[in-house]
């Protein structure tokens, strides 16, 4: 695969919220707790380097091969 794991856990997370409600949290007033967590992962995964922990954790729970 030529991209890189926090690409594509990046993208899944996306897809994720696209998913289960149509648009991130930013832009509709939800408290739907799945729609939340997604959306803080996203924002932690935006916030680190490709070689950090927390990109394989999110593999993990995400499960992105």
């Amino acid at each position: 695969m030529s991209d890189s794991l926090k690409a594509r856990v990046r993208e899944k997370l996306l897809r994720q919220l696209s998913e289960n409600g149509g648009h991130p949290v930013e832009e509709v007033e939800s408290d739907d707790p799945r729609l939340v967590a997604i959306d803080s992962d996203l924002a932690a995964l935006d916030e680190v380097a490709e070689n950090d922990p927390l990109v394989e954790a999110l593999a993990t729970k995400y499960w992105v091969p």
